[in-house]
């Protein structure tokens, strides 16, 4: 959002409540979607050099064995990989270098403490006891938004019933794409290369009370959970030896009807709407929101309510599509159905997102 709209000559501070930015986690899988909106930003080459592209998924028993490979649709358009998958670190130093490049204002260990509105703009006072004075808030802070509270919508994250273990690996040489086991100990068992030495595994179980669950045991636990499965599996399990490197997060769903804005405050990506990673698509619908936003400010002489109704409108049903999407493969897993169109599912959800945000 700080890229695009400093590109077009928008004064833009960027205020981030961690001190060293969010540079965690272990995987990310970009979809083709997504990827056209990186390109948009300027950061495609980047990321070409240093995920790693592919334009198949593979669907495996728990010993390992291939069972299907299908080719993907290249929902980006035909010029641009149907996905990529990098190390999320990476991203997000590729995503800062762009901002800083642009000349944003950073200003990082900082958060909103507090929103005073009139019809001009947003009075804005910060945990560090400044102030600022702004036309637009755009919040973009998660599903956990404080900003969400902050202006009176309501709506929380509720979770699924289902959790998922990740965790960073070294690349199997065999490892060239997305395989995905739907069994086992688990729902789902599947990996992501990531680089040409790197991958991200993860298992899906029901979810656990987190208090339940000691931090320094998550090695341990996923480790057990990944005895259920064969082929590279086994060398993945070997090397998940660092409780820290594992992450452990309950599936959520929450997705905010009505509007995404109050007055001059908008929310944007997980803050509007979150969902299973079932289909992969959190990434890119967060992208997508900053894209349009970013779109119809650039474009208009006056910043008013019907712009930004206007971006919640545009912006709806597709995410809706998806959301809804991801919940249904969800409850399919949940209620054990084994018959479940899980192909035709995935095709009438792609149709759409290969269409223009």
């Amino acid at each position: 959002m700080a890229v695009l709209l400093r590109r077009a000559g928008v004064d833009v501070d960027l205020v981030e409540i961690e001190p060293g930015w969010n540079v965690r986690g272990s995987g990310i899988t970009l979809q083709g979607n997504a990827l056209r909106c990186l390109r948009e930003i300027g950061v495609w080459d980047q990321v070409r050099e240093h995920g790693f592209g592919f334009d198949t998924l593979g669907l495996t028993a728990p010993d390992g064995t291939v069972l299907h490979v299908s080719e993907e649709i290249r929902t980006g358009g035909p010029d641009l990989p149907a996905t990529v998958g990098m190390r999320r670190p990476t991203l997000q130093r590729i995503l800062v270098a762009a901002v800083r490049d642009r000349g944003a204002r950073v200003r990082l260990g900082v958060t909103v403490k507090s929103l005073d509105q009139d019809a001009a703009g947003v009075d804005v006072v910060f945990t560090d006891g400044t102030t600022g004075r702004y036309d637009l808030v755009v919040a973009a802070d998660g599903r956990g938004s404080a900003t969400r509270s902050l202006i009176g919508i309501p709506d929380r994250p509720e979770p699924t019933g289902m959790a998922i273990w990740r965790v960073p690996a070294p690349r199997p040489e065999s490892v060239e794409r997305t395989d995905l086991t739907y069994g086992g100990p688990c729902y789902i068992a599947g990996y992501c290369p990531t680089g040409q030495d790197t991958i991200y595994a993860y298992l899906v179980e029901p979810k656990r009370s987190r208090d339940s669950l000691d931090p320094a045991t998550y090695a341990d636990e996923m480790r057990r959970l990944a005895e259920g499965y064969g082929g590279v599996w086994p060398r993945i399990r070997e090397s998940i030896t660092d409780p820290d490197q594992v992450n452990y997060t309950w599936f959520d769903r929450m997705l905010v009807e009505g509007s995404w804005h109050r007055g001059r405050v908008v929310l944007v990506g997980d803050a509007a709407h979150c969902c299973p990673p079932t289909l992969a698509q959190g990434a890119a619908m967060s992208l997508e929101d900053a894209l349009v936003l970013a779109e119809l400010l650039t474009a208009r002489d006056t910043l008013d309510d019907a712009l930004l109704t206007e971006y919640y409108e545009r912006r709806i049903p597709r995410v809706r599509t998806v959301v809804d999407a991801s919940m249904q493969l969800v409850r399919w897993l949940l209620d054990g159905v084994t018959d479940a169109d899980v192909p035709g599912l995935v095709s009438r959800t792609t149709a759409v997102l290969k269409e223009r945000p």
